[in-house]
């Protein structure tokens, strides 16, 4: 009997032994988020209308780099513009270098505009802008140099 009970111990033991020994798991949660947002490739682009000859006349198409800028695949995106930094009202204007108060109006206009989904930084996107001085607009305009900065905006 004691050898029968000697033998129950032992392969209770065994038994124990075992279980102490069995394999476990857990599990290890993977996360990221993608930012969703857009950002300029090049932060100037320019538009020049070079040196406008009063007799020569005519309107004159400005010759434009034009920014480039890409959004996280699949961000939806707006454009806007401030209509630079001597606008009245909605009209662009140029301002001459010493005579603040003399400008001259100019169309400015582009594509890529109002809203769209950006298709990730692989795939930048080139805007189309277009610029013009109308004849009537510098055929009396006082000689020198104009400028003015329009601060393109865009938005996830």
């Amino acid at each position: 009997m004691k050898k029968v009970l000697m033998a129950m111990v032992a392969v209770a033991l065994v038994a124990m032994a075992g279980s102490a020994m069995a394999a476990d798991s857990a599990s290890v949660t993977v996360s990221a988020s993608i930012a969703g947002n857009c950002r300029f490739s090049t932060n100037t682009g320019t538009v020049s209308f070079g040196t406008l000859d009063p007799e020569a006349g005519g309107n004159v198409s400005g010759t434009v780099t034009q920014p480039v800028f890409w959004c996280t695949r699949g961000t939806a995106y707006t454009i806007g513009d401030d209509v630079g930094l001597h606008e009245t009202g909605s009209t662009y204007r140029m301002v001459h270098a010493t005579s603040a108060t003399d400008f001259i109006p100019y169309t400015f206009a582009y594509t890529a505009t109002g809203t769209g989904a950006g298709a990730g930084i692989a795939n930048r996107i080139t805007m189309n802008i277009a610029a013009q001085v109308l004849d009537a607009d510098y055929i009396n305009a006082l000689a020198g140099s104009y400028s003015d900065t329009v601060t393109l905006t865009i938005s996830p």
